[in-house]
Order: structure tokens, then C-alpha cells, then sequence
């Protein structure tokens, strides 16, 4: 194996900022876990209450659904560090195109 080279030349400092940032970034997942895991228990609450019309029903759990992607790509595929910016910018691409190809089928239909 390569020897690896230490960024501060202490090694010990290194080993302790790296423990510190795996530590605060495992709190961050097991947060956004708990959160996302709160939502899908919401989502089924929502869909098995009977005063809930469907019309209010399947805009919230798209709803749902929106956040907990947000919370999956920037939190569990790490989007949110430092060197994501080219998958970022073709993911959020994609959305946009995803996005007006519904909204031109949706008006083809509709109107």
C-alpha cells in the first residue's frame, strides 16, 4: 500500500478531525433516517385515515415523496459535499426535463 501522506503533518490531529467529521456525519444520516422513516408512517396515517378525500391524499405523499428524495440525495448519496457539483448539475437537469415533459403531457391531455 502507498503511503499516505497526512494534510497537517500530524497525524494524530489528522486522525482527529477525521473521526470528528465521520461522527458528525453519521448523526446527520441517522437524523435524516428518523426523519424519513417519520414521513412514511405519516404517509400510511394519511392514506388509512377515512376523513382524508384522495384529493388531499395524493398531493401529500407526493409531497412526501419530494422530501424524502431531498433528504436521500443530500444526506445518503452525500450531495451535499464539496466535488458534487457535475452530478448535481446533470441530476437537477434531469428534473427540469423531467418536469416540463410532464408538464407538456399534462396539458396535452387536459386541455
Amino acid at each position: 500500500m502507498a503511503n499516505q501522506q497526512s494534510s497537517s503533518g500530524n497525524p494524530s490531529v489528522d486522525t482527529e478531525y477525521r473521526r470528528k467529521k465521520n461522527a458528525e456525519e453519521m448523526r446527520y444520516q441517522i437524523v435524516s433516517f428518523t426523519l424519513m422513516i417519520f414521513l412514511t408512517i405519516v404517509s400510511f396515517v394519511a392514506v388509512g385515515y377515512e376523513g382524508f378525500s384522495g384529493w388531499f391524499t395524493v398531493p401529500f405523499i407526493i409531497l412526501l415523496a419530494v422530501i424524502q428524495v431531498i433528504f436521500q440525495l443530500y444526506y445518503f448519496m452525500h450531495m451535499s459535499h464539496k466535488g458534487h457539483e457535475a452530478p448535481s448539475l446533470f441530476l437537477y437537469s434531469g428534473v427540469l426535463v423531467g418536469a416540463v415533459t410532464i408538464l407538456a403531457f399534462s396539458t396535452i391531455i387536459w386541455w
